[in-house]
């Protein structure tokens, strides 16, 4: 039997099992697409952060650290400390935004916010009092910049712990 001289028989005309010319796309194809797009635009969303919100988060996760550090060596030199925000009247850039009082002179902790513009307010006194008793009261402290809020709270055992500045008003 020659196979040339056979001839072409129509894609209809050879049954439902036999192959057909495809044009379009596949489902899978069309999930596959969808999907990726959807990562990329999580992906962009996540990059465009509000960067006055991840500058205060940093600058509370700081002070949290400074003030847990200060807890820490008041409790281990038996003095008392406490920690006070500084007003800022804008003449001098070089002044203190904050201080640590009750440390010794060579345990100097910073002074300065590390972006230009921060507040903080200590919620219900003058200043935060950080030892030398391993049991401190309940404090509050809320830091702002620009129109973002954030509150470091502790229940006076456990560390300075940001939270949401809407659970801090609550809590008030």
């Amino acid at each position: 039997m020659n196979l040339r001289a056979r001839k072409r028989v129509p894609v209809a005309a050879r049954g439902p099992h036999a192959k057909r010319q495809r044009s379009g796309f596949t489902l899978i194809e069309l999930l596959l697409v969808v999907a990726v797009i959807a990562i990329a635009s999580a992906l962009i969303t996540l990059s465009l952060r509000d960067p006055a919100a991840a500058r205060l988060e940093r600058e509370a996760a700081r002070l949290s650290v400074l003030l847990e550090s200060a807890r820490a060596e008041a409790r281990a030199l038996g003095v008392a400390v406490s920690w006070r925000p500084l007003p800022r009247d804008g003449a001098d850039k070089n002044a203190p935004d904050f201080r640590f009082d009750g440390l010794p002179p060579s345990d100097a902790l910073p002074t300065h916010w590390l972006v230009p513009g921060v507040v903080a307010e200590v919620v219900g006194a003058s200043a935060l009092v950080l030892g030398p008793e391993p049991l401190i009261g309940a404090q509050r402290v809320q830091l702002r910049l620009d129109d973002r809020r954030i509150a470091l709270a502790t229940d006076g055992l456990g560390p300075f712990v940001a939270v949401p500045a809407d659970e801090a008003a609550a809590a008030r």
